[in-house]
């Protein structure tokens, strides 16, 4: 599985009244790691160079279709960043999904798991576009194993 990692520095506003991080915070670090991640240089063969972002310019508009957050533990306000990984887990014809993993550098503390739906539409349109050969290669080589959610994982669907 290629999971990559992105650190997400906290802010004093994203916390609420209790001093716990606030869930519509937690919306924003996904958005920020699908960012970083459309961004990373792609490697030679895989659609380089330039970046998945750049696989489309400004033809297509990829838009968030479906998000689940699942909380696992507080997360409060602090110095260090929160790292979030980010990866494949569904490709579809015109859609994709990435599952996430919110947690300290070390791993140590797990404070959500979470999954998007996103779809590739036209910029002009607004209709769904099929994603191009080039894309289904740089995802193929991000897609790892769904998202471990409680429910998933008791009903035998995840690791």
């Amino acid at each position: 599985m290629s999971v990559h990692r992105f650190p997400v520095q906290l802010r004093f506003g994203d916390q609420d009244p209790n001093g716990h991080i606030n869930n519509v915070a937690f919306i924003q670090f996904l958005e920020e790691a699908r960012v970083q991640l459309g961004l990373l240089p792609l490697p030679a063969g895989t659609g380089g160079p330039g970046s998945f972002r750049d696989l489309t310019g400004d033809r297509t508009a990829t838009y968030v279709a479906r998000q689940e957050v699942e909380y696992r533990a507080p997360l409060l306000h602090r110095r260090e960043p929160v790292w979030v990984d980010v990866w494949v887990t569904r490709i579809g014809s015109s859609s994709l999904s990435y599952g996430f993993r919110l947690t300290d550098e070390d791993s140590g503390t797990v404070y959500a798991y979470a999954e998007a739906a996103m779809v590739q539409v036209e910029a002009a349109t607004g209709k769904p576009t099929p994603l191009t050969d080039e894309q289904r290669q740089v995802l193929q080589g991000w897609l790892g194993e769904p998202v471990p959610f409680r429910a998933a994982v008791a009903a035998g669907q995840g690791s």
